[in-house]
């Protein structure tokens, strides 16, 4: 016997430090508790028991198997306990199979007659104990502990779903953000694409002046400032040749239009349809020279009998 569970287990070399008492052998079996003779011998621990700490609890070491099954009584359990070596049995203030497992002495506490073995003692109310696993671990408790466990257990379940839910939206964001930045990343990469080197800004800038260049001097009145290539040239084809000659033509054909003034006007000569746009076909003839030619045929037929060898 021990006064509550010592930190170690009782062996020959600490009983005498440790033991108050000890049990008998006369062991009956009484449903699903035994009842042991005992005596304890410590007059500071007798002095506890009669002021109300009678409680029993069994030390004991045993082989953990895990076998899950289901007890005829219909309870479950997670593993069963084999080869158990029973230590030493404490007295407690609260023991882990409820305050049904107590001290018995009842002739001056309870007023109970002393259990001897040939007495049927009436059987006892049976304390159901439940076995929860925390952490692995199996740990009997009364039905109020294992209510106690599951709920901490669902509280704990809860907060790691929501810790859970904080980080997948934590890493959502991060992918955003990133998928962000790398956006911005190619936007830069299209920019600096789109950068001119200073060889080809220098061959821009020539033929921007060469553009303007022939332009002004096909139609030193057309106005080049602001307007892109294509605007300047086809400004300038209006100018030469009109509205007309440059309607509902594409760019391609504007362009084509523009080379041959400028090929046009370094040889000197004029453009024959720019002619044809802007003056028409023109069909005044000589009145005077056509009536001259007319009569001339005329005398010329009415006297040809005249003339020798004529047809």
């Amino acid at each position: 016997m021990t006064n509550d569970h010592p930190d170690e287990a009782v062996t020959a070399d600490n009983w005498k430090a440790l033991a108050v008492g000890s049990i008998g052998d006369e062991i009956a079996r009484d449903g699903e508790f035994v009842r042991v003779p005992l005596i304890v011998m410590d007059a500071a621990v007798i002095a506890e028991i009669e002021g109300g700490k009678r409680e029993l609890s069994a030390g004991y070491s045993c082989d953990l198997a895990w076998e899950p099954g289901t007890t005829p009584e219909g309870e479950k359990y997670d593993a069963i306990q084999k080869d158990i070596r029973i230590n030493h049995v404490a007295i407690v203030q609260c023991g882990r199979a409820g305050s049904e497992a107590h001290i018995g002495d009842g002739v001056r506490l309870w007023g109970a007659a002393p259990f001897t073995s040939d007495q049927q003692p009436e059987k006892e109310k049976i304390m159901t104990l439940k076995t929860v696993t925390v952490d692995g671990i199996p740990v009997e408790v009364t039905d109020q502990g294992a209510t106690v466990i599951g709920t901490l257990q669902q509280r704990l379940a809860d907060a790691n779903t929501k810790l859970s839910d904080a980080e997948k939206a934590h890493q959502t964001a991060l992918a955003a953000k990133d998928a962000e930045l790398a956006k911005e990343d190619a936007e830069i990469d299209t920019l600096k694409g789109k950068i001119l080197s200073d060889a080809d800004l220098d061959k821009r800038v020539t033929a921007r002046a060469d553009l303007v260049a022939k332009a002004k001097g096909l139609a030193k009145d057309v106005k080049t400032e602001g307007l892109s290539d294509a605007a300047i040239r086809k400004a300038v084809v209006v100018a030469k040749i009109g509205d007309a000659a440059v309607a509902d033509k594409s760019d391609a054909y504007i362009d084509a239009r523009f080379d041959m003034l400028v090929e046009d006007e370094g040889k000197g000569g004029a453009d024959p349809f720019r002619v044809a746009v802007q003056q028409g076909l023109s069909q005044t003839t000589d009145a005077n020279a056509s009536a001259t030619a007319h009569k001339a045929m005329v005398s010329d037929i009415e006297s040809a009998w005249q003339t020798k060898g004529a047809k």
